[in-house]
């Protein structure tokens, strides 16, 4: 057992553990440990846990685990582990890091983090639903009365359902505020419930929105707050200069054994 320095971080109610593990001292094989750590009861509680890494080619690398322990790439994690790298003086303002989907931009102004998310093939049809992959998968349902709507029950079902097996699919839910501003809800994979935001999900979720538009940003409501979307559509259907923005703040620093 040895103790570890931690810090808890939030984006939009989407939190994290923040580990910085420049000198590669946790074993991110035990996915066990991470569950355990994500675990709200037995542990410090999160979504995800981030380890921050150097990397002979970019300023830093972002490693991230859901909280059951899997992979994939996380937008309010990715604003949280620019936050966190510009804590620690990694970075200053700007900022050219790697996740798991590959090689990602950010501005950092000490509150916002404005981050590039990687190019988006297009969109898919799922019979009256549609389906994006952001760097995670997305489902998207168009809604009413959003904030009564069953999340978790509907979520689980499609995130289960087998056109999506074996590895499953998150789930969000989305009505129409104006037309430049829309309320997102998400279910996740790998957290298994209903969290207060989701990166990669709004960031689907507006694309599929807008899904005739050029050029859009798109304001999005979440139960944890507002975040924004900007993309280009080229005529191919493909977008790039896909942006996501909305506020990464630290909540507290701790120690654990593990």
């Amino acid at each position: 057992m040895k103790q570890t320095i931690f810090y808890k971080y939030q984006g939009t109610g989407n939190d994290f553990v923040m580990i910085d593990d420049r000198d590669e001292n946790f074993d991110e094989k035990d996915l066990a440990l991470v569950s355990k750590l994500c675990d709200r009861k037995f542990g410090i509680g999160a979504d995800g846990l981030i380890l921050i890494r150097n990397h002979p080619d970019y300023d830093f690398e972002m490693i991230y685990f859901n909280a059951d322990g899997s992979q994939s790439m996380c937008g309010n994690g990715a604003r949280c582990a620019v936050a966190f790298s510009g804590f620690l003086g990694i970075i200053s303002e700007k900022t050219h890091f790697l996740a798991i989907d590959g090689p990602h931009d950010a501005v950092w102004n000490g509150e916002q983090v404005e981050l590039k998310m990687g190019n988006v093939s297009g969109i898919e049809t799922k019979d009256r639903d549609a389906f994006v992959n952001t760097g995670s998968p997305h489902h998207i349902r168009m809604v009413e009365d959003i904030e009564d709507y069953p999340v978790f029950e509907e979520g689980k079902k499609v995130r289960y359902d087998a056109m999506y097996a074996p590895a499953g699919t998150n789930v969000n839910f989305v009505e129409a505020l104006s037309k430049e501003e829309i309320f997102v809800r998400t279910y996740e994979r790998g957290v298994e419930n209903e969290t207060l935001s989701c990166g990669t999900g709004v960031t689907a979720a507006a694309i599929a929105y807008a899904k005739d538009a050029v050029d859009a940003t798109i304001k999005i409501r979440t139960l944890g707050g507002h975040l924004s979307v900007r993309f280009h559509r080229n005529p191919d259907g493909s977008l790039d200069e896909v942006w996501l923005t909305g506020p990464a703040t630290q909540v507290y620093r701790g120690e654990i054994e593990i």
